[in-house]
């Protein structure tokens, strides 16, 4: 088990470190990081005033240099500053990590809440109403657009009934008023997948040999189906759930845009919009180190629930 963890950390650390590279990358390709710095009144700037600013800025040193100097930066925790209002970076992520974080987990409760139950029941109940409704369901899950759901949910439940604002977020963590819609929109998908996995994964233990032996001993259908067929068709859904969560932490950038959530999505539109080069930057690192952390403990938990997985 530590061999398995120490790889799993070093696999982890490799993919940060080549997440950097991309990212440093990318920010040369993308053009002169004068112009990027300069305000629009400073592009007529003389060669002496460009020759000190790069090398105020490191710019002036060969791309290998440049990029330890940056990476050195990043982790003391120096993301550089905002082009627009020439503030700190770290400042402006950390206001809204809060939003983001509070959006994603409880989309991510809500859709392992109610798809994994939903899932089993559909399986358990397979051929009735009940199993026909929830494949409808997951259907509609995963094939309707996001964007085309959030909208009608902003025209009945915000334009029409008035029931839930739109373009605000509440004064802290259990306001459900604000969050409700956003959050509903961005587990919808999620939601129809967890359904399905848990479903098929029902369905596959049901019909194995070992649930028609416990069958045949006389063994209780509650505890069939529940000890014996739930609990082993769980390993897919608990893989899922991870990157599900992770998914949802990067995946905010749309529902944030739509529904106006002061969240890190909003940032990157607004950074995009603004050439904000240095906050995208930090964003895309954020969300890189989000996913391989996550992911980090899935592998673990995984491996302590089947041990076939460490070899």
């Amino acid at each position: 088990m530590r061999a398995f963890i120490i790889r799993r950390f070093f696999f982890a650390i490799v993919t940060i470190i080549g997440a950097t590279v991309v990212v440093f990358s990318l920010s040369r390709a993308a053009g002169d990081p004068i112009l990027l710095y300069a305000t629009p009144s400073g592009y007529g700037m003389s060669p002496e005033r460009i020759a000190a600013l790069k090398h105020h800025l490191g710019l002036d040193r060969p791309l290998p240099e440049q990029y330890f100097i940056w990476l050195g930066q990043v982790v003391r925790g120096d993301l550089g500053q905002t082009l627009v209002q020439r503030k700190d970076v770290g400042t402006f992520i950390a206001a809204r990590v809060p939003a983001t974080f509070e959006l994603g987990i409880y989309a991510w409760i809500l859709a392992t809440v109610v798809g994994i139950p939903i899932g089993a029941l559909s399986a358990v109940r397979r051929g009735t109403a009940w199993d026909y409704l929830g494949r409808a369901f997951a259907l509609l899950g995963q094939a309707l657009p996001v964007f085309w759901v959030a909208i009608v949910f902003i025209l009945i439940f915000s334009v029409h009934f008035r029931w839930f604002p739109v373009g605000t977020r509440g004064s802290g963590w259990l306001d459900f008023h604000h969050v409700f819609l956003p959050m509903v929109t961005l587990a919808w998908s999620a939601l129809a997948g967890y359904m399905r996995l848990t479903r098929s994964g029902m369905l596959e233990v049901l019909d194995s040999e070992f649930v028609k032996l416990a069958r045949a001993k006389g063994v209780s259908e509650w505890r069939v189906v529940w000890k014996h067929a739930f609990r082993n068709a769980m390993f897919q859904p608990l893989t899922a759930s991870a990157l599900i969560l992770v998914g949802f932490l990067n995946g905010v950038v749309l529902i944030e845009d739509i529904f106006a959530w002061p969240g890190l999505g909003s940032l990157a539109v607004t950074s995009v919009s603004n050439n904000d080069f240095p906050v995208l930057q930090a964003i895309v690192l954020f969300f890189t180190a989000a996913f391989v952390v996550v992911n980090f403990a899935t592998d673990i938990l995984y491996a302590l629930i089947d041990p076939r997985v460490r070899y």
